[in-house]
């Protein structure tokens, strides 16, 4: 049985108050809305986790706190630490973007750069957390960080009145894990089913389709109380959750792509897989090549800026991998600012 459940969300929510912000909802279309947490403080949702980790771990080392990220967890990790007073490291790869690593300087954070990938950055830092004694923050696998990203779908639930779908992004899926479990208990809009597309063909908005969706298989482990269906987005050159449900367990893949800074896991986390592979959650993949036309579309459309990984989720309806049916109310989160506004345009 999975270790996190929705009342752990709840009590999230309450530790956090006055920490994270309670990001915006916009309803750009009748029944489409956009969960702006790419406004969160830090500029993306990573900051719930991570206040939520280091508020429920009592007295701290002395070594402070320390987090292995592509970027935003360590933003947001150094963000949370700058406010609570306590000394943070940040370990990311190689392939972290310029943007995200000059905001750590900014926050404070001690910053050692290095590996190819996420994966490597992490062993690096699990070595010096032995060492030091510092507090781990992870990225996504921990029960305090997936309860505390779990609190950004209690707001889209309390702020859209409900809604059938939530489309969410997902890397080593901590975040799509969360949200599953805090839009878990509210009424199940059942009986107006989206359609998934599932040719790879052209899709709605004429870009590079994609593989179709997935349904998780469920499990005793996984969430299966009423609440929307979860449409889990993922870059097709970095499909965790597809190929952990493909397998039947968390399994390694290669990482590349637009989006590999911030949705780069390597693997699934374990705790996200048992949450994730409930019955309310569909896989779907999306090309790079849609995650860059999102982004664009986000920009020109409705001034929205946001990072590749921040685009996923829009991806996936504007390419057709997923398209609700008529009447559907469906929610987008729109999860990350982190980004070069130079690169908007292009």
């Amino acid at each position: 049985m999975t270790t996190v459940a929705h009342e752990h969300v709840l009590a999230a929510a309450r530790r956090i108050d006055g920490f994270a912000l309670r990001t915006p909802v916009l309803e750009i279309s009748p029944g489409l809305f956009f969960k702006l947490e790419l406004l969160q403080h830090s500029g993306s949702f990573k900051v719930r986790g991570a206040f939520n980790r280091i508020l429920s771990a009592g007295e701290l080392p002395a070594g402070g706190v320390i987090a292995a990220s592509g970027g935003n967890h360590g933003l947001a990790v150094a963000y949370a630490a700058r406010k609570l007073g306590v000394r943070a490291e940040i370990f990311v790869p190689e392939v972290t973007s310029p943007v995200k690593v000059a905001g750590l300087e900014a926050l404070g954070a001690h910053i050692t750069q290095t590996g190819a990938i996420y994966a490597e950055a992490a062993e690096a830092a699990a070595k010096r957390a032995a060492e030091t004694g510092a507090l781990t923050v992870h990225a996504y696998d921990q029960p305090e960080v997936i309860a505390g990203q779990g609190t950004t779908g209690l707001e889209v639930v309390e702020q859209t009145g409900g809604v059938d779908t939530v489309v969410v992004a997902v890397g080593g899926g901590g975040f799509a894990a969360g949200v599953t479990l805090g839009t878990e208990s509210t009424a199940d809009r059942a009986g107006r089913p989206g359609t998934a597309d599932m040719s790879g063909t052209e899709g709605s908005a004429g870009m590079p389709g994609a593989p179709g969706p997935v349904g998780s298989p469920g499990s005793a482990a996984g969430v299966s109380g009423a609440g929307p269906r979860i449409v889990a987005v993922e870059p097709e050159r970095i499909p965790t959750l597809r190929a952990a449900l493909q397998a039947g367990r968390p399994v390694p893949v290669e990482v590349s792509g637009v989006g590999a800074d911030a949705l780069g896991a390597t693997k699934i986390g374990g705790l996200a897989f048992e949450i994730l592979s409930g019955p309310r959650v569909e896989s779907v993949l999306v090309t790079d090549a849609a995650i860059v036309a999102a982004r664009r579309a986000l920009w020109q459309r409705h001034r929205i800026a946001a990072e590749p990984a921040g685009a996923a989720a829009y991806a996936a309806l504007l390419s057709g991998v997923y398209t609700p049916s008529p009447g559907e109310r469906v929610a987008v989160i729109v999860c990350g600012s982190n980004t070069d506004p130079a690169t908007l345009a292009v």
